[in-house]
């Protein structure tokens, strides 16, 4: 069984982790990849989605991408009620274009990756993608509108490879959270493939109980397993 370490899972309760990340749909399975906090953003948001440019400021990207997967949240009657369905089709859309979920898988999966087929890690990498919707999708079940995310000064050089966006989650009840989010500027612009949340990376996370899971059923039982809690 794939599940939550109890740090992260109450870390995560009740957050909405663009990208990835809210305890709600998850079936047991740990939360990811992810992106930038998409159920506390301010009300204010528009259901004019806003143009993404996946070049710009590392800041700047991940505020866009989350206000517009929000936006369509609340502009959707059968989202806003609650119909999974379509929320997960809104993060297919809104969230799943800006994240790595090759890199994100291969990385969770560690050293286990080189030792699978090319079939196998397709296999892991459509299964995981179902995980992603799902813990994406739980996260936008959970939005409210008192809540927001406030990006961080950034540190480092926006034009390097390889980048940490650091942001800080306000809540209802509760004190702020600190959420970083990890980026790789592709030659198509920046993709989210990993998520701090106080301290927890989620990749490593993963590749603890990814590891777990292979050593006692393989890879083709880790995919199984995936594809099992998705049909949940």
């Amino acid at each position: 069984m794939l599940k939550l370490t109890r740090a992260v899972k109450n870390t995560f309760s009740g957050l909405a982790l663009m990208g990835l990340v809210g305890t709600s749909g998850l079936a047991g399975i740990a939360g990811i990849t992810g992106v930038a906090a998409l159920a506390t953003l301010p009300a204010t948001a528009t259901a004019q989605a806003q143009q993404v440019n996946a070049k710009a400021p590392p800041n700047d990207f991940v505020k866009t991408v989350a206000d517009n997967a929000l936006a369509a949240l609340r502009a959707d009657a059968q989202a806003k009620a609650g119909d999974l369905e379509r929320i997960n089709a809104l993060v297919n859309e809104y969230i799943l274009p800006y994240v790595d979920l090759e890199k994100t898988t291969r990385l969770s999966a560690g050293r286990y990756w080189r030792q699978a087929t090319p079939q196998q890690q397709q296999e892991l990498v459509d299964a995981f993608k179902g995980t992603l919707i799902r813990t994406y999708s739980g996260a936008l079940e959970q939005a409210d509108d008192v809540s927001e995310i406030k990006p961080l000064p950034f540190r480092g050089d926006p034009q390097a490879e390889d980048v940490v966006v650091r942001t800080q989650l306000t809540q209802r009840n509760g004190p702020p959270v600190n959420v970083d989010y990890r980026m790789e500027n592709s030659p198509n612009g920046w993709k989210i493939y990993d998520l701090n949340v106080e301290g927890i990376w989620l990749i490593q996370n993963y590749r603890n109980q990814f590891a777990q899971q292979i050593n006692q059923n393989g890879i083709d039982g880790l995919i199984t397993a995936l594809n099992q809690h998705n049909a949940r």
